[in-house]
């Protein structure tokens, strides 16, 4: 299928839409055995920077009878050109409609491409419902963070990936030539449910109590598994990373190389559902990174490499990395940036080291107001280790300090959302004791974020505040700062509700997201197109209340829509978390002990644990 020339220049951004980048990979398709469409669910430019499917189109692409190609959610302007015109949607290598494809797959990343997801499938002509898919559509795939709670999207995706895709893709290869060679689409689902990782929903019966609460899973076949354990990439240095990289020809959200130094977090904050998926943590050698960015650097000409990490600077060999890389990337003009730092692992060498930080303005998360707060989400910062950061930072030349803050979090109180400014002219303070400060103004932007209940969190149970409270928690941070200084900025507290919603639903939650494609909704993740009424009257539409899920605490003993998923740290680590979160007690980080959170169970020795280190 070729797109009509006259339609590319009535776009924004043709560049979105007709590939040919530098990279890419065309495959003869009388070679082809397995065709794939990689599928994001959200703009080209959003979809380019992601670093999971870069990897994931490498790994397929080097399979001899695979052709991976890209996929991407049109604009408005577009996708009314293609409605009016009845084009299908098409990947980006060959022009070809999803329909035509083997597979189609998409990344969740966050809980508001759903709705994109299903107008995607709907622009491609593929029934919505995996029901209505018979041998003749795609399999439908789903990986990502989201997929960990797979339930609100369980009737439309025929298999969920559970954990990292690297080694699961070829799994899915393998079982899906044989489908190709004579199975029926029901033995294929069956076969593929037993697969580790493989979570296959049409495989499940889900039984309700008569409260609404999910009574049992029941397996339709007896060699189906109860829980789905997540796949992990246990040697990092093993595990495939692209040497090439498809460089687009229009701007992107990240135009840069961005360098996967380590999974996991040895940190256990409570909100923080990476923090506990992730895990355990696994690093790559300084050898094995300095070499993936050398060959990165010298295919692509990208001046920009990110060190990426849930926490970079917990990294174990920080110093010794950036010095082996500074050995080349400065004689080439090649900056380091870091996207996150913890203020007790925040130095002056560090700061020296990274251009990002030596030119920009310097981040920090302390997450909550007061320490009591901090100690309650167990953050294991103070405000003294933040005031030594930002005095670091002040003394190298910073003015501007951006701080990044929850509201809504459990037990938070006013004197909480009080110790949120009391914390920022703390930090206004600490600019006028530091003597080699520049003589400027200082400025310090406050963003918060509301507080969401995630699954495999210890917070899983908690409510989220009801929105009219989000508001007023909000209302409340504008009343008390009359220091011009201070900046504060907070995110739509409806769409924070909405995103609650899904990340703790279940099946029946599949209607809503059926009615809102009906409606034509999609772009949820764009502030001009999220209408939070629209929402409440597609939920009242088919009869469910959000509050259940999002405002209800949920009992410790009840069955959670996730329970059906094993990502390694276990049940009872996460309830423990929970209570001590309530009596305020910390829990030390994986690098000063072991907490048993489990997830060593899953065959990846966890490199910064104490007991991995005795052993050795």
């Amino acid at each position: 299928m070729r797109i009509p020339e006259k339609i590319l220049k009535k776009v924004e951004k043709p560049g979105r839409y007709v590939g040919g980048e530098w990279g890419q990979v065309i495959k003869d398709k009388k070679d082809v055995n397995v065709r794939f469409a990689f599928c994001f669910p959200d703009t080209y430019e959003i979809g380019m920077s992601n670093l999971g499917v870069r990897i994931l189109y490498d790994i397929m692409n080097k399979i001899p009878d695979v052709w991976c190609e890209r996929a991407y959610a049109p604009w408005t302007d577009m996708e009314d050109y293609m409605r009016a015109n009845d084009i299908p949607l098409w990947a980006i290598e060959s022009s070809d409609e999803l329909r035509e494809f083997d597979i189609v797959g998409f990344t969740l990343q966050y809980e508001l491409c759903y709705t994109s997801v299903l107008n995607m499938l709907n622009l491609a002509k593929i029934p919505l419902l995996s029901a209505d898919r018979g041998a003749d559509s795609p399999i439908v795939v789903c990986g990502g963070p989201c997929a960990y709670n797979a339930e609100p999207m369980a009737d439309f995706v025929d298999i969920f990936i559970i954990g990292e895709g690297e080694y699961a893709m070829t799994d899915l290869i393998d079982e899906y030539r044989k489908y190709k060679s004579g199975m029926s689409k029901e033995d294929f689902l069956h076969e593929a449910a037993k697969i580790e990782g493989f979570y296959v929903p049409s495989m499940y019966t889900v039984e309700y109590n008569p409260d609404g609460t999910i009574k049992r899973y029941v397996p339709k076949y007896d060699d189906v598994p109860m829980k789905i354990k997540k796949r992990i990439v246990a040697d990092m240095d093993k595990s495939p990373f692209p040497e090439n990289l498809v460089m687009p020809y229009i701007e992107t959200v990240q135009d840069r190389i961005v360098l996967e130094v380590y999974r996991g977090c040895i940190r256990g904050c409570r909100f923080c559902q990476a923090g506990m998926t992730y895990r355990p943590v696994r690093e790559k050698t300084v050898e094995t990174l300095n070499e993936q960015a050398k060959k990165l650097a010298e295919n692509t000409g990208y001046d920009e490499i990110t060190l990426s990490s849930l926490s970079i600077s917990d990294y174990s060999c920080i110093d010794h990395l950036t010095d082996e890389m500074l050995k080349w990337t400065d004689d080439r003009k090649i900056s380091l940036s870091l996207p996150s730092l913890r203020v007790n692992s925040f130095t002056k060498e560090l700061m020296d080291k990274i251009s990002t930080v030596r030119t920009g303005g310097i981040t920090f998360a302390p997450e909550a107001g007061t320490q009591r707060l901090r100690d309650v989400i167990n953050k294991n910062i103070t405000k003294e280790e933040l005031l030594r950061a930002c005095h670091v930072a002040f003394a190298g030349g910073k003015t501007q300090v951006k701080l990044y803050f929850m509201q809504g979090l459990p037990t938070e109180t006013d004197e909480d959302l009080d110790g949120i400014l009391e914390l920022s002219r703390d930090v206004i303070e600490e600019f006028y004791h530091t003597p080699e400060r520049m003589k400027r103004t200082p400025q310090v932007t406050l963003s918060t974020a509301c507080f969401i209940p995630k699954p495999f969190t210890p917070f899983q149970w908690e409510a989220q505040c009801d929105y009219d409270e989000l508001i007023r928690r909000q209302r409340y941070v504008v009343s008390q700062n009359n220091d011009r200084r201070i900046k504060y900025n907070y995110h739509n507290a409806a769409v924070s509700r909405i995103e609650a919603v899904f990340a703790r639903g279940d099946r029946k939650l599949c209607a809503v997201l059926s009615e809102a494609a009906r409606r034509g909704m999609r772009l949820d993740s764009w502030e001009e197109f999220f209408d939070y009424e629209q929402w409440l009257d597609v939920f009242a539409a088919v009869g469910i209340d959000p509050a259940f899920y999002a405002n209800r605490e949920f009992g410790e003993d009840e069955w959670l829509p996730w329970d059906v998923i094993d990502v390694g740290v276990s049940k009872e680590f996460l309830l423990r978390e929970r209570h001590n979160a309530h009596a305020g007690k910390t829990t030390v980080s994986c690098a000063e002990k072991c907490s048993g959170c489990g997830a060593n169970k899953l065959g990846g020795e966890c490199t910064w644990c104490p007991k991995t280190k005795d052993s050795n």
